[in-house]
């Protein structure tokens, strides 16, 4: 990868939506889903699915950043889902659909505290987590572009302008 492209990681609930409202986004190279954050190695969807693993449903966003800064990207994620909910996303209970972001280095980590205080400061109760980057593990391929295969919108991720 060209030194511009960078990796980005956000689990807000089910990876399908996230990934969809990221591959829309200009700069934005691919979002792939998988999992992170578990004590399992190379886990597949019916093992995080029991939540035993730990892991997360995360997506992976690749972007070139002479295009679009993490920072775009971290307030996308946080209009894109429910960053207030404790115990999922929407419909989806469970841990494996928690509100995390897996920085990838000090710039990352100062630019997520950044963009949560500023929602803090708007009244949120932020309850995403903030962890240091750990293995991705790409998922299947029937997870990956879902709903542009199946000519879908997410059911439980949608555009709320909040920045």
């Amino acid at each position: 990868m060209s030194e511009k492209i960078k990796s980005a990681y956000f689990a807000g609930g089910c990876f399908w939506g996230v990934e969809y409202h990221f591959e829309k986004l200009n700069g934005v190279i691919a979002a792939i889903s998988g999992y992170m954050g578990g004590e399992v190695e190379n886990p597949d969807y019916k093992s995080i699915c029991t939540g035993a693993t730990g892991h997360l449903e995360v997506v992976r966003v690749d972007y070139d950043e002479s295009i679009v800064s993490f920072e775009v990207l971290a307030k996308l994620f946080f209009e894109i889902h429910d960053f207030t909910q404790t115990n999922g996303q929407g419909p989806d209970i469970g841990s494996q659909y928690l509100s995390a972001i897996f920085y990838a280095d000090d710039e990352q980590k100062l630019v997520s505290e950044k963009v949560i205080k500023e929602l803090e400061d708007m009244n949120y109760k932020v309850a995403t987590s903030l962890y240091e980057l750990v293995p991705f593990y790409e998922a299947e391929d029937y997870h990956q572009d879902y709903y542009d295969r199946h000519q879908k919108v997410p059911y439980c991720h949608s555009y709320n302008k909040i920045f």
